[in-house]
């Protein structure tokens, strides 16, 4: 545990190290916690990367809380497309309205206030307060949480109850006062960057002096995993249907109400949003297929020239996923009550995951393959 003048060395290290070598990224560039909140909410398990080009067109949209209370949900969703977990989104806004409607549109300030809206949880919350207002709150996250494993040398499964709430009060004790916007951003920097879960960079890190991990030879090997939840195979089916237009089916967002109108998983795989006719497929693909088929066009013989489409694989949390599809040529397409219609090449303009988004692409390859 870090004292006196090894922890005041330890927080001018980190600091000077931070204040240096950050990446540039353009929420650094900002004190708006709107601003600071739509990044970190972006960034919950997506890489920076990703989010970047994201984060720039929802704030060309949305540039402020006001815009973003008042849209249409299915528009903050289409922008949202292709990131994931998508009730961030609606969270995002529901906190938006709140904030309108509970706090006259401007962002609360303390940190107490954020925990009441939608979708901020303690991190957030602290991460917004510390680095829009300087309150003096630290992060832990799952990058602080393996820098303090290595730093103090602790064994066991982080993710305990006791032991998380040990590793917030140990980087409560940590956070530099004076700074605590970017000592805590340096924290989860030097975790991103430099203290990474395999292969860290021990020999550049600026307080590897302070590093009990390191001194006794095991920093490599923590933080200790506990036990990880299985995967699940799943099998699903999907049916691109195509007229002579170009147009193809989308379904509505599978219904809350009524959570059997579709088969397991699949409400969480296409996440409430549009997609293409899907259903579950653990035997005969040409079953499955004619089995969605009657669901939507009842009454009507299963075409026989359909194309198969290039398998689909999708990760989704602890589900893996794979979907085979077919490309089914109509020469009208069938009416189901909610349903739209729309250009095959219009598919991804609309609020869909990122698991339709990969079979509308298999299927236009199809589509332009058969027409040449």
């Amino acid at each position: 545990m870090l004292t006196g003048r090894a922890l005041a060395s330890f927080r001018k290290s980190l600091l000077a190290w931070f204040h240096q070598f950050q990446r540039d990224l353009p929420w650094r560039k900002t004190k708006d916690p709107y601003r600071i909140w739509l990044s970190e909410i972006m960034l919950q398990q997506t890489r920076v990367a990703a989010v970047i080009p994201y984060y720039e067109r929802f704030l060309e949209r949305f540039p402020n809380l006001q815009t973003l209370a008042n849209a249409p949900e299915e528009e903050v969703l289409r922008l949202w497309s292709g990131l994931g977990y998508y009730s961030r989104a609606r969270n995002l806004q529901k906190a938006a309205r709140q904030i309108v409607a509970e706090f006259g549109g401007t962002f609360p300030k303390r940190r107490d206030s954020m925990l009441s809206l939608s979708g901020i949880g303690d991190y957030t919350a602290s991460a917004i307060a510390s680095i829009a207002f300087e309150e003096k709150c630290a992060v832990l996250d799952g990058n602080v949480a393996r820098v303090l494993s290595r730093i103090d040398a602790i064994r066991g499964n982080l993710r305990e109850s006791k032991k998380w709430q040990a590793l917030q009060e140990e980087s409560d004790r940590l956070l530099d006062r004076n700074s605590p916007g970017d000592w805590n951003q340096a924290m989860m920097e030097l975790g991103a960057m430099l203290c990474t879960p395999r292969a860290p960079q021990c020999l550049i890190c600026p307080v590897a002096r302070h590093c009990e991990g390191r001194k006794q030879g095991i920093a490599e090997s923590l933080p200790e995993t506990g036990k990880k939840q299985e995967l699940v195979d799943v099998n699903l089916l999907a049916l691109v249907l195509v007229n002579p237009k170009g147009e193809t089916l989308l379904l509505p967002p599978p219904s809350v109400k009524n959570p059997r109108s579709i088969p397991d998983h699949i409400p969480t795989l296409v996440a409430n949003l549009w997609h293409f006719p899907t259903i579950a497929a653990n035997g005969s693909l040409m079953e499955a297929a004619s089995e969605s088929w009657k669901k939507i066009n009842r009454g009507q013989k299963f075409p026989e020239t359909i194309v198969p489409l290039q398998m689909v694989r999708h990760a989704v949390t602890f589900r893996k996923v794979t979907v085979n599809g077919f490309l089914v040529p109509v020469s009208r397409l069938p009416k189901v009550k909610g349903a739209e219609t729309l250009d095959l090449r219009q598919v991804t303009h609309r609020a869909v995951s990122n698991l339709t988004r990969k079979i509308a692409g298999r299927a236009l390859s199809a589509l332009i393959a058969k027409l040449h």
